[in-house]
């Protein structure tokens, strides 16, 4: 095991009723296959805020949240052949699974029962348990750094693509989206815009679903050729039976049915959005009557996760951003509630040490 040597920088929480606030932690040193990161920028997640309030159980305090993570490489381990000093690398949600499962095995690291997330994950690593990139550096394995091919001007806005980015691309590729295809996002946030641009670079007819009419033209701008205000009938029902698929992205509990009578026979509607309390139970008959299949997804795997980094960066595709400084995270927090960012916030991780 190594020791610890490099004491940083950090944001975190230390109880789920306290605001996050400044605090130094220590990383430990690269072992063999590691490699240490000087983080650049981290994205700001809806999950973030749910962790650190303790809306889902087992919160580990302090709480140092983040997992949608850029910077450069600033160290690597004797047996490190992949990454070198001064390489653009990201760091998703993952940074360790029991490696020899199934579904570790078939590059699914993130269905592995013993995956460990990048914040309030196991670790031998003081104080237990991971700190995510609320923080000035990491240090990763190796198996779980992703290679960053955008130019590095655009480096704040691919953060975001670290989790919201393949949390949208898994299920768009798993459930084979693309050309001749009718897609429904709904939701249009920190997920959805990203599935929007997503759906639209696959090839995809995709129609967005808001409750406000005041983002028509902001979901056209993204990509979707279509846009349906979903608490207007008249507007659903156009729709009723002619959905091939729908990303649905919404953190918040709603009547799922409306949105399931939107498909196709055969049609399936993937959750991602995770909300803190359940949704409303569905009606069975909005399943059966035409083979509709209700599914989830969560975030991807490390190769799946490369792949979209690579396809994003052939395509000029990044995350639409606010940048904020590390003081501003507790304001920030109180404005995702309500809505109020477009699409993604991003702190700039140099505002740590100032």
């Amino acid at each position: 095991m190594t020791t610890a040597t490099d004491t940083i920088h950090a944001y975190g929480a230390q109880a789920a009723d306290q605001a996050l606030a400044p605090l130094r932690i220590t990383r430990r040193a690269p072992g063999a296959h590691d490699v240490q990161i000087a983080i650049a920028y981290c994205g700001v997640c809806h999950s973030d805020l749910h962790q650190v309030r303790a809306e889902w159980a087992g919160t580990l305090y302090p709480c140092v949240p983040g997992h949608e993570i850029v910077g450069r490489v600033t160290a690597v381990g004797p047996h490190v052949s992949g990454f070198a000093p001064g390489d653009l690398v990201g760091v998703g949600c993952i940074v360790d699974s029991c490696r020899h499962c199934a579904e570790c095995e078939d590059g699914l690291e993130n269905y592995c029962d013993q995956m460990v997330g990048t914040y309030n994950g196991p670790t031998p690593d003081a104080p237990g348990h991971t700190l995510g990139g609320y923080s000035q550096q990491i240090v990763v394995d190796e198996r779980y750094v992703l290679r960053v091919r955008h130019p590095e001007a655009q480096l704040a806005a691919v953060a975001p693509l670290l989790c919201a980015g393949i949390t949208t691309y898994s299920p768009l590729r798993h459930w084979k989206v693309g050309p001749g295809h009718k897609v429904g996002v709904v939701g249009i946030g920190g997920l959805g815009h990203m599935g929007i641009k997503l759906a639209r670079a696959m090839g995809a007819h995709v129609v967005a679903f808001t409750t406000s009419p005041s983002k028509r033209e902001a979901a056209k701008a993204l990509g979707a050729h279509e846009v349906v205000v979903s608490r207007d009938r008249g507007e659903m029902k156009a729709h009723a039976k002619s959905l091939d698929f729908i990303l649905n992205t919404v953190a918040a509990p709603h009547d799922l049915d409306a949105f399931l009578a939107l498909l196709r026979r055969d049609g399936t509607m993937a959750l991602v959005g995770a909300p803190a309390t359940p949704h409303p139970p569905s009606n069975v008959f909005n399943l059966i009557m035409k083979r509709r299949s209700l599914a989830g997804s969560l975030i991807g795997g490390i190769a799946e996760t490369q792949e979209m980094l690579d396809f994003c960066a052939e395509r000029g595709i990044v995350a639409d951003i606010e940048m904020i400084r590390a003081g501003q995270i507790n304001d920030a927090y109180e404005r995702m509630l309500t809505g109020d960012v477009k699409y993604r916030f991003v702190i700039d991780c140099a505002s740590l040490a100032q």
